[in-house]
């Protein structure tokens, strides 16, 4: 087996060096040859291409945070290389919705051993773009601005700009077009959801399969003390999670016009202002190394 690790280095400001030690070990005493590809920041798409092509990878580790895990899932795209997932950053969202282990060395061993492989899906964005977990506009896209300006990383800092937006967060409304149906709404954020839950474990909608050929569009419509308490409690326990204060729409295509260009964000990674958002499902976009307890399996 050969085996590509791409690696953050920066992602959520966890030290990848301890989990990289042990994966060295590990692939060594079985045998695995292995490379490792780190992110710069600079021309890192052309380069990791390059990595692809001359190393030939049978499988490939994604090691940080959504962000990462987006950024080799779209590098991967028309290749069948499977992808594992090992969560090394702040927000690891879709690692634990696909249950992948929380110790990175028992996720590397999953996907190692595994041969349960399911077609992930992706969601493209205004033809350019694309989100693996979730994307919004609105009011966590704000928050997100502020985590991503700030020295600070991590849940704490993210926290931090989340209760000093979230008192007075504005409304507004747009026209949605669903799969060729036009509805118009008004609402505080407006998110593309891959997937159930943000990296902080809670819940947006009850709906998300990122292996199931739609997304869910998630107009949150209202935000109070009662649905914030229930937001945190619905992170441990989804009986709690609260319908009342969004509208969600399943669907394989959309359209959403804002009357003012709107700031997005997708996986954690702030993209621009925009007034008209296209959004379509990519599916089974990327082969993932999984197992049976990842409830998505068929």
């Amino acid at each position: 087996m050969k085996l590509l690790f791409v690696v953050n280095p920066i992602s959520g400001g966890v030290d990848k060096e301890p989990f990289l030690k042990e994966a060295r070990a590990f692939c060594e005493k079985y045998g695995i040859d292995y490379h490792i590809f780190k992110t710069t920041g600079k021309n890192d798409e052309e380069e990791l291409a390059k990595v692809i092509d001359s190393y030939g990878p049978d499988r490939v580790a994604s090691c940080g945070g959504d962000g990462t895990t987006l950024f080799t899932a779209v590098n991967l795209l028309g290749r069948n290389i499977p992808m594992g997932i090992i969560p090394l950053g702040s927000a690891n969202g879709m690692a634990a919705e696909l249950k992948v282990p929380a110790k990175p060395v028992d996720a590397l061993k999953d996907m190692v051993m595994s041969e349960v492989i399911e077609g992930l899906d992706l969601v493209l964005v205004n033809d350019q773009y694309y989100t693996l977990h979730i994307g919004d506009v609105g009011l966590n896209a704000q928050i997100v601005a502020g985590h991503a300006q700030s020295k600070s990383r991590g849940m704490a800092a993210y926290a931090k700009h989340f209760f000093s937006l979230v008192k007075d967060a504005p409304r507004f409304n747009a026209t949605l077009i669903l799969d060729g149906q036009e509805v118009q709404t008004s609402g505080l954020m407006y998110a593309f959801c891959n997937a159930r839950k943000y990296g902080t474990g809670v819940p947006i909608t009850f709906d998300g399969n990122p292996m199931d050929g739609k997304f869910e569009l998630v107009v949150l419509e209202k935000v109070d003390v009662s649905s914030l308490v229930k937001a945190g409690l619905s992170a441990f326990d989804m009986k709690y999670f609260d319908h009342q204060v969004s509208t969600v729409y399943t669907i394989s295509e959309a359209e959403v016009i804002f009357e003012e260009p709107q700031l997005l964000q997708l996986d954690g990674e702030v993209i621009g202002e925009f007034k008209h958002i296209k959004a379509k499902v990519i599916p089974q976009a990327v082969p993932l190394i999984t197992h049976k307890d990842n409830e998505f399996v068929k």
